[in-house]
C-alpha cells in the first residue's frame, strides 16, 4: 500500500514537474527560492519552530478554480484522497480586487500530517448566481456551458474514494490515481470558445478562466522562501516582471506572523482558439503566474483583528499619496512597529497568537513552585513555547495577487444584492465539513497548554479545560 501522505507528497511532485513545463519561470522560481534559503539559513541559522529546511524546501501550495458546487464536491473527493480537507471560507468578491468567487483550502488537518507534507491547495469556485456580476442570461448560458463538461474522469473519482476509504492504495491503484489526478489538473490543449471566452472577459477574467473552457487547470504553484524580500529583489534581477509589491504584512524587525506574499506577473501562454466561422487559430492567454510565499505564525481571532486595524490604518495614511511601493512598505512598517508586539513572549502573553507548549526540560531543580499565570511560567523557565505556523491564507492578499495579474478590474453592478455563500453553504455543496482554521489553531495550543500545566503539576484553567 502506498498510505496518503506519500500520495500526497508524490502528487505535489508531479504537479511541480508538470507545471515547470508549461510555465517555465515557475522553474526559475524554484532555483531561486532554493538557493535564498540555502543562503538565509548559513547567514542567519534557520528558526526550526517554524519549520525545517526540509519541510520549508518541500513546502507547496496550488491554486485550481472550479466553476459548479458539483465540481467542487468532486475536487474535495479527489483532494480527500491526499488526505487534504476543506479549510476556512474565503470570500473574494467585495473590496479592492474584487472576484467573483469564494473560495476554501484543501490541505491536512493534524500536525503529524502537515509536518509529513503540508501541499494544500487553494480552491476557488465561480458564483454565477450572484447578479452583481452575471445577468440572468448570461448566468443560464454559463450554467448550461458548465453542466456539459467533465472536469474529473470517473476512474479517478473511484479511485479517490478507494483511497480516502482505505488509507491509501496499492502501488499499482496509486500510479493510475497520480496520473489522472495530475491529468485533470493540466493545461489542455483543446482549443478556446474566443466569443465565449471574450464575453466573460468583460465580466471578469477569472470568470472566464473558470467559464470559458472546458476543463481546469493549475493558476499558480506557490513554493516557500524564508526570504521573500531577497526573493524579490532576485527575480527582478533575473528579468523576471514581478507585481508592484509584497501582499502581507510589512517587513520588520518582530515576529513573522501571517502569510506574506508575492508573484511575477501572469505570462502570456500560447493557445488555440476556435473562431465563429469554425477555423482554428494561434492566440495567446495572460491568466497563470507564480506565487511564492514567507510563511509566519498563526494569529487568534484578537490578533487577527489587531492585523485588520493596522492594515486598514496603513491604506488610510498612503490613501491619495500616490506612494511608491517602497513608501507603502514604509508606511506599512511604522504602523506596524507603533502597533503590534515586538516579541512572540509577548505575542503569547497576550493571546495575539497560537503557540503549543511544553514543559521545560533544562529549567534547575531549585524547589520552588511553579507561579499560575502563563506570563510568569514563560518568564521563569518552566514553559516553553513553540510558534504554530500559519497554514491557511488571507483573502485580502489573495484578491491583491489576483487584481495584480489581471489586465483590466471586475465588472460589478454594486446596486444589486449579493447572493448569499458562508462556510455552510460551502460544506453543503462538498458533502463535507469545511473546518474553522482558529479552531484547530486554538485546539492543538489549549491541549499542549494543558498537558504542560498537569505535567508541573498545576490545576487546568477554565479556558483550557473549555
Amino acid at each position: 500500500m502506498v498510505p496518503t501522505w506519500r500520495l500526497r507528497a508524490a502528487f505535489a511532485r508531479r504537479l511541480s514537474a508538470v507545471y515547470g513545463t508549461e510555465v517555465p519561470a515557475y522553474t526559475t522560481l524554484l532555483d531561486v527560492t532554493a538557493r535564498i534559503n540555502e543562503e538565509t539559513v548559513r547567514r542567519d541559522g534557520h528558526p526550526g519552530h517554524l519549520g525545517g529546511l526540509d519541510r520549508v524546501t518541500a513546502e507547496r501550495h496550488g491554486a485550481i478554480r472550479v466553476g459548479t458546487p458539483d465540481e467542487l464536491r468532486q475536487a474535495g473527493t479527489v483532494f480527500a484522497a491526499l488526505g487534504m480537507h476543506p479549510v476556512g471560507f474565503y470570500d473574494l468578491r467585495d473590496g479592492p480586487g474584487a472576484v467573483p468567487v469564494v473560495s476554501t483550502a484543501f490541505r491536512p488537518l493534524d500536525a503529524e500530517e502537515l509536518e509529513r507534507n503540508p501541499f494544500r491547495v487553494f480552491t476557488s469556485l465561480l458564483t454565477p448566481d450572484d447578479r452583481r456580476f452575471f445577468d440572468d442570461a448570461l448566468a443560464r448560458r454559463l450554467g448550461t456551458f458548465l453542466g456539459r463538461r467533465t472536469l474529473f474522469p470517473p476512474e479517478l473519482l473511484t479511485l479517490a474514494a478507494r483511497a480516502e476509504d482505505a488509507g491509501g492504495l496499492p502501488h499499482a491503484d496509486a500510479d493510475r490515481f497520480l496520473t489522472l489526478a495530475t491529468g485533470a489538473f493540466a493545461l489542455s490543449a483543446e482549443p478556446v470558445d474566443r466569443a465565449w471566452y471574450e464575453e466573460l472577459s468583460q465580466v471578469s477574467a477569472v470568470a472566464a478562466d473558470i467559464g470559458g473552457v472546458t476543463t481546469t487547470h493549475l493558476n499558480h504553484l506557490t513554493p516557500r522562501v524564508l526570504d521573500i524580500d531577497a526573493l524579490y529583489r532576485r527575480m527582478t534581477d533575473h528579468g523576471i516582471t514581478m507585481i508592484d509589491r509584497i501582499q502581507g504584512p510589512p517587513r520588520w524587525d518582530g515576529p513573522d506572523v501571517l502569510l506574506r506574499q508575492t508573484s511575477f506577473r501572469a505570462l502570456s501562454e500560447p493557445r488555440a482558439f476556435r473562431e465563429a466561422d469554425g477555423r482554428v487559430t494561434d492566440g495567446t492567454l495572460r491568466v497563470r503566474f507564480g506565487e511564492v510565499e514567507a510563511r509566519g505564525i498563526a494569529l487568534t481571532r484578537t490578533g487577527r483583528a489587531r492585523y485588520d486595524a493596522l492594515t486598514a490604518e496603513t491604506d488610510r495614511r498612503a490613501a491619495g499619496s500616490g506612494t511608491t511601493a517602497a513608501e507603502h512598505a514604509a508606511t506599512a512598517r511604522a504602523v506596524w512597529e507603533a502597533g503590534f508586539p515586538r516579541t512572540e513572549r509577548q505575542l503569547a502573553t497576550d493571546g495575539l497568537a497560537f503557540f503549543t507548549y511544553a514543559p521545560a526540560l533544562t529549567r534547575p531543580r531549585d524547589g520552588r513552585r511553579p507561579p499560575g499565570g502563563l506570563a510568569a511560567l514563560l518568564d521563569q523557565g518552566w514553559l516553553t513555547a513553540r510558534p504554530i505556523v500559519y497554514e491557511d491564507f488571507l483573502p485580502r492578499s489573495a484578491a491583491g495577487i489576483f487584481r495584480s495579474n489581471l489586465t483590466h478590474d471586475t465588472t460589478r453592478d454594486a446596486e444589486r444584492t449579493a447572493a448569499p455563500y458562508d462556510a455552510d453553504r460551502l460544506a453543503a455543496a462538498l458533502e463535507r465539513p469545511v473546518h474553522d482554521p482558529f479552531a484547530r489553531y486554538a485546539d492543538r495550543s489549549r491541549t499542549t497548554l494543558r498537558q504542560a500545566r498537569r505535567a508541573l503539576g498545576l490545576a487546568p484553567t477554565p479556558e483550557e479545560s473549555a
